[in-house]
């Protein structure tokens, strides 16, 4: 009896711990930023900008060197001329359709992802510029 309380306490403890590190290494793959951040990896041109809202949208108002690969069904196809090994940050409206992107870069084998966290909408709350 002691065995069996054994052996499931293993397997329990095994299946716990490869759970957190399926999660960290989400989290390491697609990291939330700030605007400041966000607006560091645009200045040092570190990372492939995505706005992944409509044309409408994009050319109302976009960060800068952002281009607009607009989130829908074939949005997954549109990847193709991207690099996978340099950092993509995405951003949409308020957060959402960019943390489904994100989860579709990763999905894709992008390494290193960052969403930025609460969209544009946040981003002209805190009145950071954003390029016209």
């Amino acid at each position: 009896m002691k065995k069996l309380g054994l052996i499931i306490f293993v397997l329990l403890f095994q299946l716990t711990t490869s759970c957190k590190k399926a999660v960290a290494q989400e989290e390491q793959q697609i990291q939330l930023v700030t605007q400041a951040e966000m607006q560091e990896l645009i200045k040092l041109k570190k990372a492939q900008i995505i706005d992944v809202r409509t044309v409408k949208e994009f050319n109302e108002v976009h960060l800068n060197n952002a281009q607009n690969i607009v989130y829908d069904d074939n949005f997954a196809n549109k990847l193709e001329h991207l690099d996978k090994t340099k950092p993509v940050a995405v951003y949409c409206g308020r957060g959402g359709r960019s943390a489904k992107c994100a989860k579709i870069l990763k999905e894709k084998g992008f390494e290193k992802i960052y969403d930025l966290n609460g969209g544009l909408s946040k981003w002209k709350f805190d009145k950071v510029e954003a390029d016209n």
